[in-house]
């Protein structure tokens, strides 16, 4: 699904800044997309967007509301229609990234289509897929991996994208996840995709493209994690990775939501993410480590990623503290 820029970032009445996650990587990755953040009552989160209403949004051009909370269960509150509904008079679509469907509201859905308004409820996919081939394609693509999930890997390759961007290189950032998408504009949601059509939906996400050009293709949850592993493994096959970027939190007790299984070691999610790789591209291998620090201080931080770039021979980065130049320095 493709959604139209500039958005106007809705924050509800996010009652801290966690709730407004959604809104907060928006706002981070695409701020010269966004016209300005809309709040109710009550709303204590602030993604740093200066405050509009709803028409001066419009004025400014605004062609999308962004529902930018992420609630418990990922309802839709009542206390937002109103606001969804006042959207859509003004000219807006609307997009969300919520487990409920704005367009199953009945209200919304036929003011939409009253209108000819577009809703996307990017975490359910709108159209169908084939069944992935394998078959090689040109281009060059490089995956984010992970030893868990909810560890970095959408910060990471969209900071990867970024930086070579800045360098001139040909690159996209290629979403499979709902704030991804959002992020990007368009994508697919990969974990809401039946699964004989995974690698399908990746393959066609990042199609053949020019030699020189690199997608940089989210990743998700690890294929090691018993819970959400089979996702990783769709990704692994239809992206075909040439190169792939371990995702990892070192001072993480135990994989997310399985408080008994310790996070596997790095060399262990190696091998097994570029054993799945090598299935349909025989070169794809690991070139290096995205960690995310924020645990430590600056000198431990430091010094824990140069010995495991010494250990490993490959770079090390902290996204936020180091940058990821020396990994972009490999792929160019």
């Amino acid at each position: 699904m493709s959604i139209a820029h500039p958005y106007l970032l809705f924050l509800g009445d996010a009652p801290d800044q966690l709730a407004a996650k959604v809104a907060d990587g928006v706002a981070r990755w695409r701020r010269e997309w966004c016209v300005g953040q809309f709040r109710l009552p009550g709303c204590v989160a602030d993604v740093g967007l200066p405050d509009r209403t709803l028409e001066e949004a419009a004025a400014a051009g605004a062609k999308t509301l962004i529902i930018g909370v992420a609630n418990r269960g990922g309802r839709i509150s009542e206390a937002w229609i109103e606001t969804i509904l006042a959207a859509l008079d003004l000219g807006m679509d609307v997009a969300s990234g919520l487990h409920g469907k704005v367009a199953d509201i009945p209200a919304v859905r036929d003011k939409a289509r009253a209108l000819g308004r577009r809703i996307s409820d990017v975490r359910h996919p709108t159209r169908s897929f084939e069944i992935g081939t394998g078959e090689k394609r040109p281009g060059k693509r490089l995956l984010a991996v992970g030893t868990d999930c909810s560890i970095g890997k959408m910060f990471t390759a969209l900071a990867i994208e970024k930086e070579m961007r800045a360098r001139g290189m040909k690159a996209d950032f290629r979403a499979t996840g709902q704030t991804g998408i959002l992020i990007a504009g368009d994508g697919v949601a990969i974990d809401a995709v039946v699964s004989d059509f995974i690698s399908g939906a990746v393959e066609y996400l990042c199609p053949a493209n020019d030699p020189d050009h690199w997608d940089v293709v989210e990743g998700q949850a690890s294929v090691l994690h018993p819970s959400y592993g089979g996702v990783t493994l769709g990704l692994v096959h239809g992206s075909q990775p040439d190169a792939m970027v371990m995702c990892h939190e070192p001072m993480r007790p135990h994989m997310r939501g399985l408080p008994n299984r310790k996070v596997p070691d790095l060399r262990t999610c190696i091998e097994a993410h570029e054993r799945a790789a090598r299935l349909t591209n025989p070169a794809a291998r690991v070139i290096g480590f995205a960690f995310n620090t924020s645990a430590l201080d600056e000198a431990g931080a430091l010094d824990m990623m140069k010995r495991v770039s010494d250990e490993f021979s490959m770079p090390c980065v902290d996204p936020v503290r180091t940058g990821v130049g020396p990994i972009v320095d490999i792929l160019r």
